[in-house]
Protein backbone atom coordinates (compact mmCIF):
# COMPACT_ATOMS: atom_id res chain seq x y z
CA UNK A 1 0.00 0.00 0.00
CA UNK A 2 2.77 2.44 0.92
CA UNK A 3 4.53 1.79 -2.37
CA UNK A 4 1.36 2.52 -4.34
CA UNK A 5 0.77 5.73 -2.40
CA UNK A 6 4.35 6.89 -2.92
CA UNK A 7 4.21 6.09 -6.62
CA UNK A 8 0.98 8.03 -7.03
CA UNK A 9 2.43 10.90 -5.01
CA UNK A 10 5.51 11.08 -7.21
CA UNK A 11 3.34 11.02 -10.34
CA UNK A 12 1.03 13.79 -9.11
CA UNK A 13 3.96 15.82 -7.79
CA UNK A 14 5.79 15.77 -11.14
CA UNK A 15 2.55 16.56 -12.93
CA UNK A 16 2.08 19.65 -10.75
CA UNK A 17 5.71 20.73 -10.72
CA UNK A 18 6.01 20.89 -14.52
CA UNK A 19 2.62 22.46 -15.10
CA UNK A 20 1.45 26.05 -15.51
CA UNK A 21 -0.13 25.85 -12.06
CA UNK A 22 3.20 24.99 -10.51
CA UNK A 23 4.83 27.96 -12.22
CA UNK A 24 2.07 30.26 -10.98
CA UNK A 25 2.63 29.08 -7.41
CA UNK A 26 6.32 29.89 -7.65
CA UNK A 27 5.47 33.34 -8.96
CA UNK A 28 2.98 33.79 -6.12
CA UNK A 29 5.70 32.82 -3.66
CA UNK A 30 8.08 35.37 -5.13
CA UNK A 31 5.44 38.09 -4.86
CA UNK A 32 4.76 37.11 -1.26
CA UNK A 33 8.44 37.29 -0.36
CA UNK A 34 8.90 40.71 -1.96
CA UNK A 35 5.84 42.16 -0.22
CA UNK A 36 6.10 40.66 3.26
CA UNK A 37 9.80 39.80 3.67
CA UNK A 38 11.64 42.30 1.52
CA UNK A 39 15.35 42.05 2.46
CA UNK A 40 15.74 45.78 1.83
CA UNK A 41 13.57 46.44 4.87
CA UNK A 42 14.64 46.09 8.50
CA UNK A 43 15.16 42.64 9.99
CA UNK A 44 11.75 41.16 10.86
CA UNK A 45 10.86 40.19 14.40
CA UNK A 46 10.95 36.48 15.14
CA UNK A 47 7.22 36.31 15.90
CA UNK A 48 6.48 38.11 12.60
CA UNK A 49 8.76 35.68 10.75
CA UNK A 50 7.08 32.60 12.26
CA UNK A 51 3.48 33.79 12.00
CA UNK A 52 3.65 35.29 8.51
CA UNK A 53 5.39 32.26 7.03
CA UNK A 54 3.00 30.00 8.90
CA UNK A 55 -0.03 31.81 7.47
CA UNK A 56 1.57 31.71 4.03
CA UNK A 57 2.09 27.96 4.35
CA UNK A 58 -1.53 27.38 5.37
CA UNK A 59 -2.91 29.46 2.50
CA UNK A 60 -0.54 27.90 -0.02
CA UNK A 61 -1.35 24.38 1.18
CA UNK A 62 -5.07 25.07 0.83
CA UNK A 63 -4.69 26.34 -2.74
CA UNK A 64 -2.25 23.60 -3.80
CA UNK A 65 -4.55 20.91 -2.39
CA UNK A 66 -7.43 22.31 -4.42
CA UNK A 67 -5.23 22.25 -7.53
CA UNK A 68 -3.98 18.69 -7.01
CA UNK A 69 -7.48 17.45 -6.18
CA UNK A 70 -8.83 19.05 -9.35
CA UNK A 71 -6.13 17.36 -11.43
CA UNK A 72 -6.76 14.04 -9.67
CA UNK A 73 -10.46 14.38 -10.46
CA UNK A 74 -9.85 14.22 -14.21
CA UNK A 75 -11.14 11.19 -16.10
CA UNK A 76 -7.65 10.42 -17.39
CA UNK A 77 -6.97 8.91 -13.96
CA UNK A 78 -9.73 6.29 -14.09
CA UNK A 79 -7.18 3.51 -14.86
CA UNK A 80 -5.24 4.48 -11.74
CA UNK A 81 -8.26 4.48 -9.45
CA UNK A 82 -9.65 1.11 -10.52
CA UNK A 83 -6.28 -0.57 -9.92
CA UNK A 84 -6.15 0.56 -6.31
CA UNK A 85 -7.43 -1.63 -3.50
CA UNK A 86 -8.97 1.41 -1.80
CA UNK A 87 -9.87 4.94 -2.83
CA UNK A 88 -8.35 6.10 0.44
CA UNK A 89 -4.93 5.40 -1.08
CA UNK A 90 -5.73 7.80 -3.89
CA UNK A 91 -6.94 10.46 -1.45
CA UNK A 92 -3.81 10.01 0.68
CA UNK A 93 -1.59 10.46 -2.38
CA UNK A 94 -3.43 13.66 -3.32
CA UNK A 95 -3.02 15.10 0.16
CA UNK A 96 0.61 13.99 0.47
CA UNK A 97 1.43 15.58 -2.89
CA UNK A 98 -0.06 18.91 -1.90
CA UNK A 99 1.62 18.89 1.52
CA UNK A 100 5.02 18.04 0.05
CA UNK A 101 4.82 20.69 -2.66
CA UNK A 102 3.56 23.46 -0.39
CA UNK A 103 5.87 22.66 2.53
CA UNK A 104 8.89 22.52 0.20
CA UNK A 105 8.11 26.03 -1.06
CA UNK A 106 7.49 27.22 2.51
CA UNK A 107 10.85 25.86 3.66
CA UNK A 108 12.66 27.45 0.71
CA UNK A 109 11.16 30.85 1.52
CA UNK A 110 11.98 30.36 5.21
CA UNK A 111 15.63 29.57 4.44
CA UNK A 112 15.98 32.51 2.05
CA UNK A 113 14.38 34.85 4.57
CA UNK A 114 16.57 33.46 7.35
CA UNK A 115 19.72 34.16 5.32
CA UNK A 116 18.80 37.49 3.74
CA UNK A 117 16.53 38.96 6.42
CA UNK A 118 18.34 37.50 9.40
CA UNK A 119 15.75 37.15 12.19
CA UNK A 120 17.37 36.21 15.50
CA UNK A 121 16.00 32.71 15.95
CA UNK A 122 16.95 30.83 19.09
CA UNK A 123 17.49 27.08 18.94
CA UNK A 124 14.28 26.51 20.91
CA UNK A 125 12.24 28.59 18.47
CA UNK A 126 13.91 26.84 15.54
CA UNK A 127 12.86 23.45 16.94
CA UNK A 128 9.29 24.61 17.63
CA UNK A 129 8.66 25.84 14.06
CA UNK A 130 8.26 22.52 12.15
CA UNK A 131 5.51 21.03 14.38
CA UNK A 132 3.54 24.28 14.20
CA UNK A 133 3.77 24.69 10.44
CA UNK A 134 3.24 21.02 9.60
CA UNK A 135 0.22 20.62 11.87
CA UNK A 136 -1.44 23.75 10.47
CA UNK A 137 -0.66 22.73 6.88
CA UNK A 138 -2.16 19.28 7.37
CA UNK A 139 -5.34 20.74 8.83
CA UNK A 140 -5.80 23.21 5.98
CA UNK A 141 -5.01 20.53 3.41
CA UNK A 142 -7.84 18.39 4.76
CA UNK A 143 -10.17 21.39 4.77
CA UNK A 144 -9.29 21.97 1.12
CA UNK A 145 -10.13 18.34 0.32
CA UNK A 146 -13.63 18.92 1.63
CA UNK A 147 -13.94 21.92 -0.69
CA UNK A 148 -12.84 19.97 -3.77
CA UNK A 149 -15.08 18.18 -6.25
CA UNK A 150 -13.03 15.01 -5.73
CA UNK A 151 -14.27 14.53 -2.17
CA UNK A 152 -17.55 16.44 -2.10
CA UNK A 153 -20.59 14.18 -1.87
CA UNK A 154 -23.82 16.07 -2.44
CA UNK A 155 -24.02 18.96 -0.01
CA UNK A 156 -21.14 17.74 2.16
CA UNK A 157 -18.94 20.81 1.76
CA UNK A 158 -21.90 23.05 2.57
CA UNK A 159 -22.40 21.14 5.82
CA UNK A 160 -18.72 21.15 6.76
CA UNK A 161 -18.10 24.81 6.05
CA UNK A 162 -21.54 25.74 7.38
CA UNK A 163 -20.62 24.27 10.77
CA UNK A 164 -17.29 26.12 10.71
CA UNK A 165 -19.06 29.36 9.83
CA UNK A 166 -21.56 28.83 12.63
CA UNK A 167 -18.75 28.24 15.13
CA UNK A 168 -16.86 31.32 13.97
CA UNK A 169 -19.94 33.49 14.10
CA UNK A 170 -20.97 32.14 17.47
CA UNK A 171 -17.50 32.69 18.91
CA UNK A 172 -17.50 36.34 18.00
CA UNK A 173 -21.18 37.10 18.57
CA UNK A 174 -22.18 34.92 21.51
CA UNK A 175 -23.10 37.98 23.57
CA UNK A 176 -25.23 39.43 20.78
CA UNK A 177 -27.11 36.16 20.19
CA UNK A 178 -27.74 35.61 23.88
CA UNK A 179 -28.76 39.25 24.29
CA UNK A 180 -31.33 38.79 21.53
CA UNK A 181 -32.72 35.67 23.22
CA UNK A 182 -32.71 37.46 26.58
CA UNK A 183 -34.77 40.27 25.04
CA UNK A 184 -37.37 37.77 23.81
CA UNK A 185 -37.75 36.16 27.25
CA UNK A 186 -37.79 39.55 28.90
CA UNK A 187 -40.70 40.55 26.65
CA UNK A 188 -42.49 37.33 27.57
CA UNK A 189 -41.90 38.15 31.22
CA UNK A 190 -43.51 41.56 30.79
CA UNK A 191 -46.44 39.93 29.06
CA UNK A 192 -46.88 37.46 31.93
CA UNK A 193 -46.70 40.24 34.53
CA UNK A 194 -49.34 42.25 32.66
CA UNK A 195 -51.65 39.27 33.12
CA UNK A 196 -50.80 39.05 36.84
CA UNK A 197 -48.86 35.81 36.39
CA UNK A 198 -46.19 37.04 38.79
CA UNK A 199 -44.33 33.79 39.43
CA UNK A 200 -44.05 32.88 35.76
CA UNK A 201 -43.05 36.44 34.81
CA UNK A 202 -40.38 36.57 37.54
CA UNK A 203 -39.01 33.23 36.38
CA UNK A 204 -38.78 34.46 32.81
CA UNK A 205 -36.96 37.61 33.97
CA UNK A 206 -34.46 35.52 35.92
CA UNK A 207 -33.91 33.27 32.93
CA UNK A 208 -33.44 36.35 30.74
CA UNK A 209 -30.77 37.69 33.09
CA UNK A 210 -29.04 34.31 33.11
CA UNK A 211 -28.98 34.25 29.30
CA UNK A 212 -27.59 37.77 29.13
CA UNK A 213 -24.79 37.15 31.63
CA UNK A 214 -23.81 33.58 32.44
CA UNK A 215 -25.04 31.83 29.28
CA UNK A 216 -23.38 34.37 26.97
CA UNK A 217 -20.01 33.88 28.65
CA UNK A 218 -20.44 30.10 28.76
CA UNK A 219 -21.33 29.88 25.07
CA UNK A 220 -18.43 32.14 24.10
CA UNK A 221 -16.00 30.01 26.11
CA UNK A 222 -17.32 26.76 24.64
CA UNK A 223 -17.12 27.98 21.05
CA UNK A 224 -13.78 29.63 21.70
CA UNK A 225 -12.44 26.29 22.93
CA UNK A 226 -12.79 24.90 19.41
CA UNK A 227 -10.43 27.56 18.04
CA UNK A 228 -8.16 27.56 21.08
CA UNK A 229 -5.22 25.86 19.28
CA UNK A 230 -4.89 28.78 16.86
CA UNK A 231 -5.05 31.47 19.54
CA UNK A 232 -2.66 29.44 21.72
CA UNK A 233 -0.09 29.21 18.91
CA UNK A 234 -0.37 32.92 18.15
CA UNK A 235 -0.06 33.93 21.82
CA UNK A 236 2.88 31.61 22.45
CA UNK A 237 4.71 32.78 19.32
CA UNK A 238 4.28 36.43 20.25
CA UNK A 239 5.37 35.78 23.84
CA UNK A 240 8.38 33.79 22.67
CA UNK A 241 7.67 30.62 24.66
CA UNK A 242 5.08 27.84 24.89
CA UNK A 243 3.53 26.81 28.17
CA UNK A 244 2.77 23.16 28.84
CA UNK A 245 -0.84 23.68 27.88
CA UNK A 246 -0.07 25.67 24.73
CA UNK A 247 2.36 22.99 23.55
CA UNK A 248 -0.66 20.71 23.01
CA UNK A 249 -2.06 23.00 20.30
CA UNK A 250 -0.35 21.27 17.32
CA UNK A 251 -1.56 17.88 18.56
CA UNK A 252 -5.14 19.15 18.75
CA UNK A 253 -4.84 20.52 15.20
CA UNK A 254 -3.74 17.05 14.07
CA UNK A 255 -6.72 15.57 15.90
CA UNK A 256 -9.05 17.90 14.00
CA UNK A 257 -7.29 16.97 10.75
CA UNK A 258 -7.64 13.25 11.49
CA UNK A 259 -11.38 13.53 12.09
CA UNK A 260 -11.90 15.56 8.92
CA UNK A 261 -9.72 13.21 6.87
CA UNK A 262 -11.73 10.18 8.02
CA UNK A 263 -14.87 12.05 7.02
CA UNK A 264 -13.39 12.90 3.61
CA UNK A 265 -12.29 9.29 3.10
CA UNK A 266 -15.81 8.10 3.88
CA UNK A 267 -17.29 10.54 1.36
CA UNK A 268 -14.90 9.45 -1.38
CA UNK A 269 -15.24 5.73 -0.66
CA UNK A 270 -19.04 5.69 -0.70
CA UNK A 271 -19.95 8.09 -3.51
CA UNK A 272 -20.28 7.48 -7.24
CA UNK A 273 -17.30 8.91 -9.09
CA UNK A 274 -17.98 11.18 -12.03
CA UNK A 275 -14.56 12.45 -13.03
CA UNK A 276 -14.26 15.50 -15.27
CA UNK A 277 -13.01 15.36 -18.83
Amino acid sequence: MIQRILTLTLYLFRSLLFSLSGLLYFMLTLAFYIVFLDPRQHTPDVDYYILVLGLFGMALTFLVTLTVAARANQSIHYPLIVRLQSRVEYLTAVMLTALTFAFAIQVIVAIVALILNGPDLTFRQFVEIPPLWIAANILFSVLALHASDLVTAGWSRVYVYGVLLFLLYGRGNAGTVMGWLAGIFSGLGNSMLSRNWVDLGSGLFQFSNWLNDTAAKLLGDMLGLVFWPFSAVADATINGAFSRTQSLAPAIMLLYATILFLLAADFLATKDLYLTE
